[in-house]
């Protein structure tokens, strides 16, 4: 394959999955009127908590049914002051001690009951000085792939999922697994250096991570619950689930998680610079519930792991930026004190533009005149190429990391030409300053086969997942290393100093 595909479906990303309209049967749901905390719209199955038909529930006030008159001050009291996260509150529902999640909307409360009893339930109390653990090794880890490793095994001690792996999204929303930690045996794959391709996750399914910490199925063959009333009597629609824990499941990813041999499943959120950064899946592979108090404990180990990532990557930018100036001001320097724009980007050795760019090559063509260093095409190719930037009209730095997909002629010198960031100088005169990358070949170690991701039937309108996970490689020609952002600014930089710089010197000749 020529150039890395983009594997980001539109037509996934566009699937309305907050209006699913129904709820997973592991809770319960209530939608209150925010004011007056009267019942609007239920789950079927809070009947069987609360002993009465559904009809004879929506209408009524929620004191009707709490035995505990300052509970329902204290929800209204903790929404007057616009509190939007999800807050927990324990509840005496027709004698029944609950726990719950209240979360404000624009227009009700939405209230997320967990069922009486539940079964596999680990206390707070009982993981506290676990949860401890866990909080100090991800904290102590200072590289990315000692928190991802630290973070599926202790994740794993947590919640007792049989399987733990984390991956990272890469600029196209490709996730590769950085860190794994499963049970020896039959049942999951290994996927630790596999990449799923971004139909997986697409682009509204992401949207909602940025709403919701994680995501819990406890078992996939669970019976949809819907709503009633159907339509909300305040909003006139659907209600947005996109806040709800309890949110139902698209019948896709039921059938992805069965090709998986998956059970129950968690996903948990894992973010940066207030993006979607990555995300840990836990796989079970027979029903496993986790409490509303356990799921707690992962939103908690979650914000760990988000904000020491985040540190570290704080830093490596720091870094990086830091190295970079320190060169860029060295060689404004050098060119100053040559006072020669040529010489002082090209000739020193030991600091050149090569340097600052991490270019394998560079060529100068400034007044007629062509100027290379390092592994640059030949000059016919040097001179067409000047020509093609001109016809595009750059004004500002222009980079890519897959030149032969974008200008036929750089196929022939992909090994030396895949990549380039060109730097306009006075572009009516056809003056660039060309930095050229090699090609890397890249193999891709998918989880399946990519291009099979989304099967459509006949019709056109239903589809299925792929039905393997097992390895399947692809490699990637005619592409070079990226171009980092911080690179792409220095280059603008660069540009900025190269134009006063000539304008001066013409100015004083």
């Amino acid at each position: 394959m020529n150039k890395k595909k983009n594997y980001d479906s539109e037509f996934c990303g566009s699937l309305p999955l907050h209006n699913i309209n129904v709820i997973q049967a592991y809770g319960y749901l209530m939608v209150l009127d925010k004011e007056s905390l009267e019942i609007l719209q239920v789950s079927e199955n809070i009947a069987d908590l609360l002993n009465k038909p559904v009809t004879e529930i929506v209408g009524k006030p929620l004191a009707e049914f709490i035995n505990d008159d300052t509970a329902v001050k204290n929800i209204q009291q903790r929404f007057n002051n616009k509190i939007k996260n999800k807050i927990p509150a324990a509840l005496v529902l027709s004698g029944n001690t609950i726990q719950a999640l209240i979360h404000l909307e624009e227009q009700y409360l939405l209230v997320e009951i967990e069922k009486p009893l539940a079964i596999n339930e680990r206390s707070f109390s009982s993981v506290f000085d676990e949860v401890k653990y866990a909080i100090t090794a991800i904290e102590e880890a200072e590289t990315i792939a000692d928190i991802s490793n630290v973070a599926v095994h202790e994740l794993r001690r947590l919640t007792g999922f049989d399987g733990i792996m984390m991956y990272r999204f890469d600029k196209d929303w490709n996730g590769t697994v950085i860190a794994e930690d499963k049970v020896q045996g039959e049942g999951l794959e290994n996927y630790l250096g596999h990449t799923f391709p971004a139909s997986d996750v697409p682009k509204q399914a992401r949207e909602l991570y940025l709403k919701n910490t994680y995501r819990l199925i406890p078992n996939r063959e669970f019976k949809p619950v819907r709503l009633y009333p159907v339509i909300n009597p305040k909003t006139h629609t659907f209600i947005d689930l996109s806040d709800c824990n309890l949110r139902g499941v698209a019948a896709v990813h039921i059938e992805y998680l069965k090709n998986m041999n998956v059970q129950a499943s968690m996903s948990l959120r894992v973010i940066h610079n207030g993006q979607l950064w990555g995300l840990i899946a836990c796989h079970h592979l027979t029903p496993l519930y986790l409490s509303f108090e356990l799921c707690s404990v992962c939103e908690l180990i979650s914000s760990v792991i988000s904000n020491r990532i985040t540190t570290i990557l704080y830093k490596e930018t720091f870094e990086t930026e830091a190295e970079l100036q320190k060169k860029q001001t060295a060689l404004i320097a050098q060119v100053y004190a040559e006072d020669d724009l040529v010489s002082g980007i090209l000739e020193n050795t030991d600091l050149n533009l090569m340097h600052l760019l991490n270019a394998d090559g560079i060529a100068a063509i400034i007044n007629g005149r062509i100027n290379t260093i390092g592994s640059v095409p030949d000059k016919g190719f040097l001179e067409n190429m000047q020509l093609w930037l001109q016809g595009k009209d750059i004004d500002r730095v222009y980079a890519t990391d897959h030149l032969p997909e974008e200008y036929d002629e750089a196929v022939s010198y992909a090994e030396t030409a895949s990549g380039v960031l060109a730097i306009p100088v006075n572009k009516e005169q056809g003056d660039y300053i060309l930095c050229f990358r090699p090609e890397v070949k890249q193999t891709i170690n998918w989880g399946g086969d990519p291009n099979k991701a989304i099967n459509f039937e006949p019709d056109g309108k239903n589809y299925h997942p792929r039905n393997s996970f097992k390895l399947w490689q692809e490699t990637v020609h005619n592409t070079s290393t990226a171009w980092s952002k911080y690179e792409l600014e220095i280059a603008e930089n660069m540009r900025s100093f190269i134009y006063e710089f000539i304008t001066k010197s013409t100015a004083n000749k």
